[in-house]
């Protein structure tokens, strides 16, 4: 028997004692070694040759990532590993570093229970780390930490003991800040610290670790690292210490089950009724439950079709089943399940709750959807921090490719909900959204090779928000025949409401209460939260008006009505963010058939664009943190990239024999900016930026963005006579 067939034998039995599984994931900023020390741990667990560990890179199973040398899909694999001689099965997911895909990171959150936070010796705590612990703590999922490239403090920095011993210690105490900062408020403390042994160090490339229980246990102290380091002892310090076991220990004993994460985690990520069996059953992780799976991520097998992944909170899944999936109509029916095996998908009998599950047949899931053999309320929708910001048209170079094209991004939206697809049937020209240059070209280079489709693409473009200012006066919007009235007045929201709703914690799926407090906190004012009648995107609907007849049946369409009014804002179609609309009165016709939707959605569309523009609205930019890391000497030049491209830099200072240059930048601007960097500092210099939000586009640059943009959608040139402020 191949060993491949012994590890899925052995993980099928280990299923069913979901007090021994432990799902954890491995996130860390780019270039820290995740996928590194993902090839350590399936070495230790037999999976793949101890030689080749660490240049294998077998969880980058697709030839892109192999090329570019960076992880971009999320990766599972099932493994084995014995601790306290009982045989525990490890779930891991292997996520993206880059910032681009930090989406696959967010969904892989939602499956695990643990995450190793993945922590470079000489770089420390960077952005991407505060990304990721953010979005494992707000998952309600449980860090320990691992510091990597120790190996270069010893060789190259030439650091003596006391040295390094503060380096490790201010990353142990950076992170511990982050946590700290996330779990305030919550019974629980998930600091991290050597003496618990939820810290370990090590190097992945040369693999070998050590924590405070392996020291105990092999007797070989960190004065002995650094000599066997330095003499170039390697394959024996890996021999008496590996890495593997030092991780795998780690996450046998600290990190928790399903038994003790679910009851924690079911109140954060679902809103349905606590009492209830289906609640009950997932808090006890029952396989003889109701099956309750959530998909976390699609994936396309040329020869089973689509996949999809996630975590099963309870019930047992099996080929056949019939299941729901939320938001839509019908069932569909389990082709097959399996297990992961790095890129191979190994196909099992059955999968009990408490595990991560690969299932063909859900033919309606998208990244998200919850399965189930009951109609439940749906988990809550996993929550990306970050928008998309820039956009590419995509034309397939053959009109016969066409359909095909269509269908292949389709395919892209439904495996990665943070890209956004637009199809033109009218003019064939399609438009990608995404996190940032690299995640595009990335989409497009697969469906070139990958789906052999010749495609062109346009130059990026990037995407607005706008937003009003001030209060507005009230603005009537008439409709057509003249017969219907709406009363609106526009001004803008605070920012702690956008962020609460962009985060989720506030949404129209809430019970009433519950939405009325969280707004409430955020600092909007008891009567207005008591009066919200919609929510779209970032935007709130307040229904003002006081016993209206008819205004009932026709809420339907004034909210179609503002809906497309705030998709295409008045200055450039752009999408309007962070607006708090009023509608104070209405006169409508008490004929049915003269309140259609012919007559109410120009009527409202017309009062909310009328209404923003009184209310001052302004165009948007997006903007991007730029952390540049460069020798002293390359400074001013490296600065001067981000001065020269309307960025401001904010603070400079020294870290190691490197000058760290923080600063933000319009990603308009930052178009190109990796060839320019590296040419102005000779290929020294390593950066990182980051999504940083919207912020109000300087008023000098207003007027000519906003033609360009009206131009290149094909819109009339001239504004609105009343946008006479800008």
């Amino acid at each position: 028997m191949g060993r491949r067939k012994k590890i899925v034998q052995e993980c099928e039995k280990l299923m069913d004692n979901p007090e021994n599984i432990r799902n954890i994931a491995i996130a860390a900023h780019v270039d820290h070694g995740k996928t590194t020390l993902s090839d350590n741990l399936l070495a230790g667990a037999g999976m793949i040759s101890d030689d080749t560990a660490g240049q294998q890179l077998a969880m980058d199973t697709k030839e892109d990532e192999q090329e570019r040398g960076i992880t971009i899909d999320a990766a599972n694999v099932s493994m084995t590993h014995e601790w306290e001689d009982t045989n525990h099965l490890i779930n891991l997911i292997d996520t993206p570093g880059h910032v681009d895909f930090g989406g696959d990171v967010t969904r892989a959150m939602r499956a695990v229970d643990g995450a190793l936070v993945v922590v470079d010796a000489v770089e420390g705590a960077m952005p991407q780390t505060e990304t990721v612990v953010r979005q494992a703590l707000r998952e309600g999922v449980k860090p320990a930490l691992f510091i990597n490239k120790v190996d270069r403090l010893i060789n190259e920095l030439q650091e003596g003991p006391e040295e390094m011993q503060q380096r490790l210690l201010d990353v142990i105490r950076d992170v511990n800040e982050l946590i700290r900062g996330m779990t305030e408020e919550k019974d629980y403390d998930w600091t991290v610290s050597v003496e618990d042994g939820t810290v370990a160090f090590g190097s992945a490339l040369y693999k070998w670790g050590v924590s405070m229980p392996s020291m105990q246990e092999t007797g070989i102290s960190f004065g002995e690292v650094i000599e066997m380091e330095q003499n170039d002892q390697r394959q024996e310090l890996h021999e008496a210490t590996p890495l593997s076991d030092v991780v795998l220990d780690m996450v046998a004993e600290h990190f928790p089950n399903p038994l003790d994460a679910q009851p924690r985690r079911i109140p954060t990520i679902w809103r349905g009724d606590s009492e209830s069996e289906l609640a009950e059953s997932m808090r006890l992780v029952d396989d003889d439950g109701e099956v309750v799976f959530m998909s976390t991520d699609i994936s396309m097998d040329p020869h089973a079709g689509e996949i999809a992944t996630g975590r099963l909170f309870s019930g047992t899944i099996e080929k056949g089943q019939e299941l729901y999936v939320s938001g839509t109509a019908g069932k569909n029916r389990v082709q097959s399940v399996g297990i992961f095996m790095g890129g191979e998908r190994e196909e099992v009998e059955r999968v009990p709750a408490g595990n991560i599950a690969a299932v063909t047949g859900l033919r309606d899931a998208i990244a998200g959807s919850t399965v189930s053999s009951v109609e439940m309320t749906p988990f809550e929708s996993i929550e990306h921090i970050s928008e998309p910001v820039i956009t590419k048209s995509v034309e397939a170079t053959k009109m016969d490719d066409l359909p095909k094209l269509i269908e292949i991004l389709q395919q892209v939206a439904k495996e990665d909900p943070t890209i956004r697809i637009e199809i033109n049937e009218d003019t064939g020209e399609h438009l990608i959204s995404g996190q940032g240059e690299l995640h595009l070209e990335v989409i497009t280079q697969r469906i070139r090779d990958n789906q052999g489709i010749p495609v062109h693409t346009g130059e990026p473009i990037v995407v607005y928000r706008e937003q009003p200012q001030q209060q507005s006066r009230e603005v009537e919007g008439v409709s057509p025949n003249r017969h219907n009235k709406f009363y609106i007045t526009a001004e803008p929201l605070s920012q702690d409401i956008v962020d609460e709703i962009k985060l989720g914690n506030v949404s129209m799926d809430m019970p009433e209460l519950e939405r009325r407090e969280a707004l409430q906190e955020a600092g909007m004012d008891k009567d207005t939260s008591q009066n919200v009648e919609h929510m779209f995107k970032t935007n709130i609907l307040i229904d003002d008006t006081k016993g209206i007849q008819h205004l009932n049946e026709t809420m339907e369409l004034v909210i179609e009505g503002l809906e497309e009014a705030l998709d295409n804002g008045p200055l450039a179609a752009e999408p309007v963010q962070g607006a708090l609309l009023r509608l104070h009165d209405a006169r409508l016709h008490e004929d049915t058939i003269h309140r259609g939707p012919a007559q109410v959605i120009p009527a409202v569309r017309d009062a909310v664009h009328r209404s923003l523009i009184d209310a001052k609205i302004k165009l948007l930019e997006p903007i991007q943190n730029v952390r540049i890391d460069v020798p002293s000497e390359y400074m001013g030049s490296a600065s001067g990239e981000i001065q020269g491209r309307r960025g401001r830099v904010d603070d400079m200072y020294q870290e190691g024999d490197l000058m760290v240059i923080e600063g933000i930048a319009p990603v308009e601007e930052m178009i190109g900016f990796s060839s320019d960097v590296r040419s102005a500092t000779e290929g020294r210099a390593s950066w990182n930026t980051e999504n940083a939000g919207f912020r109000v586009m300087s008023d000098n640059l207003q007027i000519d963005k906003i033609t360009e943009i009206r131009e290149r959608k094909g819109m009339k040139l001239e504004l609105p006579p009343s946008v006479d402020y800008i």
